[in-house]
């Protein structure tokens, strides 16, 4: 069924195939559902009529220039321009250690808002500016996209906008078909082969080939555990060429082994967590703020969190109304509520709480939850668990009543 609006302004429902005939504007039930597929509202795969074919000569099959159809527009060849980076000369290091030490994956991860994509995109800019020839593609996913569309841009950025620039074959791997999926194995052989260009097969004028790129990932979060299998094979493909991965998520990602990181050293990972003491102080100096707000105050009631220190760069506030607002719509409205009580019980205590303590506390049962863990929320300490200090220093500003209550349940406790 589909919704349209008569003359009268009256809003009728009625069935799809008779859409045509009402709207009087010579669409095709094919042409409706078409343009709903351009709007967003079905996939590909939703479309199912069988097999594309030619109904005559004058029209071109369908094929690689349809489906690389505005590609060009879902990546960037530059980083985006952010806020000025304070301090992080450690993670700074950090990655550029990374790069030189030719690992094929570094994974950039921490709590929304405490600056991934600002630091990233500053690094990217100065590697750019000391190499000009590196190649960049920077693809921000959104909560829509689809491992698809991020193999179909990344095919766009090395050069591949048709047959003429594919002597592998690489665009066959891609689903022409209603309801086909990408054929990520045959995918990611074909990638290794283009890149490795064994055959000298790519013409380096046109821009098909070159020796090192880096893909930066933003937001890996929003793809979910639908990207895993193509991660998990540009993390291969990249291992053997000179494409190099920077993920950026919220979470911690779970597509490779542990042993990437620990034995075969192969993938990087880092935690951002807020900026120290010394780095709020150093900014501060550089702005007016009231003399009563030291830099261990403002660490204190924030946890270093960029957001925090920006918005009282802007309006002099140590905590600013919007970035309470942040931390409560992008993190804390959104966890179940027995996760957020165990992070409300937790942010009571001054010291790391063992495990078997807290959920004792929380009323609940089993291992710490995952996605507390994955988001980086809670953390797993030798002495217990503990929270990021800007979630701690929200949460104890919810005084009084329920304070003293969650302090009771952690002390009665007595473990």
């Amino acid at each position: 069924m589909v919704l349209i609006r008569s003359k009268e302004g009256n809003v009728l429902e009625i069935r799809a195939d008779e859409a045509a005939n009402k709207l009087r504007a010579g669409l095709s039930l094919l042409q409706i559902l078409m343009h709903a597929q351009h709007e967003g509202v079905l996939n590909f795969g939703d479309i199912r009529f069988g097999a594309l074919v030619r109904k005559n000569d004058n029209n071109p099959p369908p094929g690689s220039i349809s489906i690389l159809a505005g590609a060009h527009s879902t990546y960037h060849t530059r980083p985006p321009k952010t806020r000025t980076v304070h301090g992080r000369k450690d993670e700074l290091g950090a990655l550029n250690e990374w790069f030189n030490s030719g690992k094929p994956l570094l994974v950039l991860s921490g709590i929304a808002g405490c600056g991934k994509t600002t630091l990233a995109s500053h690094w990217i800019s100065e590697m750019m500016h000391a190499n000009p020839e590196l190649k960049t593609m920077y693809y921000p996913c959104q909560p829509w996209d689809s491992p698809l569309g991020i193999a179909t841009s990344l095919l766009h950025r090395i050069g591949i906008t048709g047959e003429s620039e594919d002597p592998y074959d690489i665009l066959a791997t891609l689903p022409y078909k209603p309801a086909a999926r990408l054929e990520i194995d045959s995918f990611r052989r074909r990638l290794t082969a283009h890149l490795l260009d064994e055959k000298s097969l790519i013409n380096p004028i046109e821009g098909g080939n070159f020796d090192e790129a880096i893909v930066v990932l933003d937001d890996v979060h929003n793809i979910g555990t639908n990207g895993d299998h193509l991660f998990g094979a540009l993390l291969q493909t990249a291992e053997k060429t000179k494409l190099r991965l920077l993920m950026i998520s919220r979470t911690s990602l779970a597509f490779y082994d542990r042993r990437y990181v620990h034995t075969l050293d192969k993938v990087s990972e880092m935690s951002l967590s807020g900026l120290s003491p010394e780095e709020i102080e150093a900014w501060i100096e550089m702005i007016e703020i009231p003399e009563n707000a030291p830099a261990s105050e403002i660490h204190r009631v924030t946890g270093g969190h960029p957001l925090a220190v920006e918005l009282l760069e802007m309006y002099g506030k140590t905590l600013h109304e919007d970035w309470l607002r942040f931390l409560d719509e992008e993190i804390l409205n959104v966890l179940p509520e027995t996760h957020r009580e165990i992070l409300s019980i937790l942010a009571t205590s001054e010291r790391p709480v063992p495990w078997e303590r807290l959920a004792m506390a929380a009323g609940v049962d089993g291992i710490p939850p995952d996605q507390l863990i994955e988001r980086g929320l809670m953390l797993e300490l030798e002495d217990g668990m503990w929270l990021h200090e800007a979630l701690r220093s929200r949460l104890l500003r919810d005084v009084g009543k329920p304070l003293e209550e969650r302090l009771g349940k952690l002390n009665s406790t007595g473990i």
